[in-house]
């Protein structure tokens, strides 16, 4: 037979000597008051980890956040695409055309395409899949031209100009740039092969 006994009573003595009692908690009680503050600490982890999955952590000048392109490093028209590796884009001035911000990773299945200067187009090593210089499709596996990013021209009269949502260049009309700002988190999908 098992018969429930009450609980300890520890003597304790203070400093002048005299006793004091105090109630020690049950093995039961014990547990209770870990289980609890296990329970406590681990939907506290829980929701700060939530809080720090939801929230933005995207800076000025990091990939999903806004660049300052230097206006004095924009490729002449014409001129080869320079490729900007922390913010995932290359910069093309295509004649005739204007100024494009392309995302430097192939729609075909994300490799990272590059510049043939001997061919004069983009070339995606993985697959195969060819891209003119404002990012048009040309031939291979992609299913369509490659992405582009939402850019912001100030000129030099204090006229800006705006990406439209179809992506299409922003045409420069020999206007001397003095901003470009490109919004790395708005990325404009170019329909089909067009």
């Amino acid at each position: 037979m098992v018969t429930a006994t009450a609980p300890q009573r520890m003597v304790i003595s203070r400093a002048d000597g005299t006793p004091v009692e105090v109630n020690a908690p049950s093995r039961r009680e014990f547990l209770y008051y870990i289980w609890g503050a296990s329970i406590v600490l681990l939907l506290g982890e829980a929701t700060a980890g939530l809080i720090w999955f939801m929230l933005p952590r995207f800076k000025e000048g990091t990939f999903g956040g806004t660049f300052n392109y230097p206006p004095a490093e924009v490729p002449h028209a014409g001129g080869a695409p320079l490729n900007t590796p922390e913010g995932r884009f290359w910069v093309s001035n295509v004649e005739n055309e204007g100024l494009v911000m392309l995302y430097a990773v192939c729609t075909h299945l994300g490799c990272l395409y590059k510049w043939s200067e001997s061919n004069n187009r983009f070339e995606c090593p993985c697959h195969g899949s060819k891209f003119q210089r404002n990012g048009r499709y040309i031939e291979g596996p992609a299913p369509r031209s490659l992405d582009r990013f939402r850019t912001m021209l100030t000129f030099e009269d204090g006229t800006t100009a705006v990406t439209n949502d179809a992506g299409d260049p922003i045409p420069l009309t020999g206007r001397a740039i003095v901003d470009i700002r490109i919004d790395t988190s708005d990325r404009i999908k170019r329909p089909g092969r067009v």
